[in-house]
């Protein structure tokens, strides 16, 4: 069993729009909408759980769920103040707790099939998986004054994406010792990572881009058409 964690319980402040940037729209349809259809799509998953903030759940059923037409069940949960919280209410609601946890940006439309199967796969096997790209450009460190302190060796340095795969046993654990420890990271790998669990890591796309800013969503835009 495959279940996937859709998390758009975000407030886009960064986005600078009056509404939520997982609605915005991208060829016609919010960005929500196309991601969706990516895991719908995907034939290593089997359920979907759609985490949106509590206000939103009767605009999400209306505005996303019942014009995208969905294969798969998708439950609808309300989300956390913060997306570590968000995640632990999807896991906490999901009906089969056994077998992998597929965890995804709701604002990352651009996923493609073959990286969710490439994670569950290497998930499935090694209990963790992650995609990401290697870091290409030059890394520098600076101090708080903004002055350069050093140059980072970027060798084994990698650009973490989602989805973000696990074996639910090992997400639940690691949700639970962060919430006792009080905890925060800055992905759900960090969780499992703190824990002592060995993490695997997949290639990613360049494509696979989080929509954060209003320049996010014009280079989405165009890479949806071009998709």
């Amino acid at each position: 069993m495959v279940n996937a964690i859709i998390v758009a319980a975000g407030k886009g402040v960064r986005m600078g729009s009056v509404q939520r940037k997982q609605y915005l729209l991208i060829a016609g349809r919010p960005i929500l909408y196309h991601t969706l259809r990516q895991f719908d799509a995907c034939t290593s998953v089997d359920r979907i759980c759609l985490v949106v903030p509590k206000q939103d759940l009767d605009y999400c059923y209306e505005k996303v769920l019942t014009t995208t037409k969905l294969i798969k069940p998708v439950k609808l949960v309300p989300g956390g103040l913060e997306r570590q919280q968000s995640v632990f209410q999807g896991l906490k609601a999901l009906d089969h707790k056994d077998g992998l946890v597929a965890i995804h940006d709701g604002v990352r439309p651009l996923i493609e099939s073959s990286i969710i199967e490439a994670c569950i796969l290497n998930a499935s096997e090694n209990g963790a998986c992650v995609p990401g790209i290697p870091v290409t450009d030059t890394i520098k460190k600076t101090d708080q004054k903004g002055k350069i302190t050093a140059t980072i060796q970027r060798r084994n340095l990698w650009l973490i994406q989602t989805p973000q795969v696990f074996k639910y046993r090992i997400i639940m654990e690691a949700h639970h010792r962060a919430i006792k420890e009080r905890f925060i990271g800055t992905d759900d790998a960090s969780l499992v990572e703190r824990l002592g669990y060995p993490v695997a890591i997949v290639n990613g796309s360049k494509t696979n881009i989080k929509v954060t800013t209003e320049e996010d969503l014009i280079i989405a835009s165009k890479l949806l058409v071009d998709h």
